[in-house]
């Protein structure tokens, strides 16, 4: 059969209008709501749904498919164990990729998320973490990308860009301002407009232009009082105003709040309607179009919306079906590489690392490192085949397991190493641990931190437990070598006594492996921080945390303890590294900081101001004897000193020794810029600005500056 909507030359629009005027209203409105497609108590699945996060029905007289929905950024999900035995890859935490600082990394592992989703039957992604990192022990932290919005809005964008290149949507989320998961349905994060246009509108501003993603889902928190899903200055002013999106908003699973107020803000589809008070986008919103609250136009409008990013992804032209036809092998390897370039290395005294091989004897301790790695918990945690699975939390009625995946870092150090013994022990006796590190050529520490969505860390530092261990086992072996397997930054009290620090992040299905590689030297450490380490919690702009005993975390509950006002005017748009210099505190590890195997130096800092772009460009070479990456990061702040350095462009580039490469970037003018409310647009003021080329948000190497015009830009109408 053939259908209006594949006459030839069509845009997706001309596409979507096709289908919406074939519609019943009662097909419309089957895709304003849905449950979550993961049975829960008595609830069986839809009928014709995979099991995920969300199931719409398909339209089959039109030739339009069901929507099958699954999570997220970090892999194909298949929480409650939904689809018993299904495999997935497992990608490194959000923080990792960020590490990274590259965006062709970013866009090729969403390919790969995009390919298994395609290849289980999904056409829609729930990816695109954005979130701003303002609170360090936020307990979904891994799912994001980092502190500034210029790094995590080109990881997000292009992330999002791979993921729909297979034909499945992708969202962006959790728009906006969304930093904490303890009472996340209760917070209101209060923030002027110029601060939020700033740090976190501008970051989902950034990932919208390079990813285009189809859909926006803005988070289970209020922004400024008003819930994120009702929000008629984020969703139509800023949103679908100023940024002419052109896509669909869908609500969080259980965060939609009303029917006519929620629609008319710019909510177009409400997820998980099962976890709310009630179904609000089906009886209560016909209801309200009868009543002339809400005008048919804007039900078109939703369902129109919803179809032109299907169409403009080819999710309806290329259906997708449950194939099985994916090549974990090579998905593996993907993500091994990908955490062999977030790997952060910290600390390297005397150039304890990398490791030399074939020693004698090699301990290794902790954090089930003879198994696998860690991941984080909740909606986004994949659990590929051969996961070690703990206890964890319960999440939303559903039993949320703490999962170590299968990449033995222990069997990655005995096949790097070619060491005569490589022994490990779990750490749980310190005495055992400490006897058999005083005769090891070195000792490898791995020392875990969990976390998960719907609770944050209580404060940042590792269990005492692990402290102690680290501690003790220093103190009988000086090549002790900790490795941090965490979903954000932690303290570290034994820093002084330890030879050599990594921040492996949770590293994914390769990374046992990637882990090995560093230590050893096959892989030469080219991560960066992408968020700051405090080196105390004092340091932070909300020391105090809010007690999760008061309130409550989780979707379908009853608000227990009323709407809590979070002031996050105390930092504005100065988050993380921004607020560090602000403060003039000195971090633990400052943003953009890493280590390498190898050396680079900078010469002819250059910058150029033609037409509204401001270029720079700089010659670096590698100066060591190894092929290594180094990350040019390059920071702006105007001499009068208006606003504290602010990142204005990054690269990755990666060298033989001896090896010079001219580089050229371009600097994002909204960065350079300041918001104007009065005017509502951004204003670049006349004057001197500094141009720094830096190793990390503390160390600069070379600078020069520019004199810029004066000038405004905004949004066109």
């Amino acid at each position: 059969m053939r259908f209006d909507w594949q006459e030839a030359g069509l845009t997706a629009d001309e596409k979507a209008d096709k289908v919406l005027k074939a519609m019943t209203e009662e097909e419309k409105f089957a895709w304003l709501s849905g449950p979550m497609a993961i049975p829960l108590d008595d609830e069986t699945l839809p009928d014709g749904a995979i099991g995920s996060a969300a199931y719409y029905p398909g339209i089959p007289r039109l030739g339009i498919p069901a929507m099958q929905q699954s999570d997220a950024s970090l892999g194909i999900t298949a929480l409650g164990d939904v689809r018993p035995g299904d495999n997935a890859t497992a990608l490194a935490s959000g923080l990792l990729l960020a590490a990274t600082f590259n965006p062709e990394m970013a866009e090729r592992t969403g390919e790969m998320v995009g390919r298994e989703a395609f290849a289980k039957g999904f056409n829609v992604q729930l990816a695109g973490g954005a979130n701003l990192i303002r609170e360090p022990r936020g307990g979904r932290n891994f799912e994001y990308l980092s502190e500034d919005p210029v790094l995590t809005g080109v990881m997000a964008g292009h992330s999002v860009r791979g993921i729909q290149s297979q034909h499945v949507v992708s969202t962006v989320k959790h728009f906006a301002v969304n930093p904490q998961e303890t009472g996340r349905v209760v917070v209101s994060s209060n923030l002027s407009e110029s601060a939020m246009r700033e740090s976190d509108l501008l970051a989902f501003e950034i990932a919208n232009e390079i990813g285009q993603p189809g859909s926006v889902m803005p988070g289970y928190n209020l922004v400024n009082g008003e819930w994120a899903t009702e929000n008629t200055f984020l969703l139509n002013d800023v949103l679908k105003g100023d940024w002419h999106y052109p896509g669909w908003v869908m609500s969080d699973w259980g965060a939609t709040h009303s029917a006519a107020k929620a629609a008319l803000a710019g909510l177009d589809v409400q997820s998980g309607a099962n976890l709310d008070q009630q179904v609000w986008f089906d009886q209560p919103l016909k209801d309200a179009v009868t009543a002339g609250e809400v005008p048919q136009s804007r039900i078109d409008d939703m369902v129109r919306r919803i179809l032109r990013s299907l169409f403009t992804v080819g999710a309806i032209e290329h259906p997708a079906q449950p194939h099985g036809d994916i090549d974990y092998m090579a998905h593996r390897l993907l993500a091994q590489r990908e955490a062999e370039q977030g790997i952060v290395l910290l600390k390297n005294s005397h150039q304890t690392l990398p490791l030399k091989r074939g020693a004698a004897k090699l301990l290794v301790v902790g954090a089930h490192a003879d198994h696998g790695v860690l991941s984080g918990g909740g909606s986004s945690a994949v659990t590929p085949v051969g996961s070690l699975r703990l206890p964890g939390v319960d999440f939303m009625g559903i039993e949320t397991e703490k999962v170590f995946h299968p990449s033995s870092p222990f069997w990655g150090i005995r096949a790097e190493s070619g060491a005569a013994e490589v022994t490990y022990l779990s750490g749980e006796n310190i005495a055992e641990a400490t006897e058999q590190a005083r005769t090891a050529d070195a000792v490898i520490v791995f020392a875990e931190e969990w976390r998960s969505e719907a609770l944050d860390a209580q404060g940042l530092s590792l269990s005492d437990e692990q402290n102690l261990l680290i501690q003790a086992i220093a103190a009988q072996n000086q090549q002790t070598i900790v490795v941090l397997e965490t979903g954000g930054p932690v303290t570290m009290p034994w820093l002084d006594a330890v030879a050599a620090v990594v921040a492996a992040w949770y590293p994914g299905s390769g990374g046992g492996e990637a882990i090995a590689g560093v230590l050893f030297g096959r892989v030469n450490p080219s991560g960066r921080l992408p968020i700051t380490f405090p080196a105390s919690e004092a340091q932070l702009p909300h020391p105090e945390q809010i007690d999760p005993e008061s309130t409550t975390s989780l979707p379908g509950m009853p608000v227990k303890g009323g709407i809590i006002p979070v002031d996050y005017d105390v930092e504005g748009s100065d988050v993380g590294y921004r607020w560090f210099m602000r403060t003039q505190q000195t971090p633990l590890f400052p943003f953009g900081y890493g280590l390498s195997y190898t050396s680079f130096d900078y010469s002819d800092l250059n910058v150029t101001a033609e037409g509204s772009d401001i270029n720079v460009t700089l010659t670096v070479t590698n100066s060591g004897q190894r092929t290594g990456a180094d990350v040019l990061q390059i920071y702006l702040h105007p001499v009068d000193q208006r606003y504290v350095s602010r990142l204005a462009a990054f690269r990755r580039v990666e060298l033989q020794p001896a090896e010079s490469r001219q580089v050229r970037l371009t600097l994002e003018p909204r960065v350079i810029a300041c918001w104007d409310e009065d005017q509502s647009q951004w204003l670049i003021e006349q004057g001197r600005y500094q141009i720094l080329l830096a190793k990390n948000a503390s160390e600069t190497v070379l600078s020069t500056h520019v004199d810029l015009p004066g000038r405004t830009f905004g949004y066109q109408v």
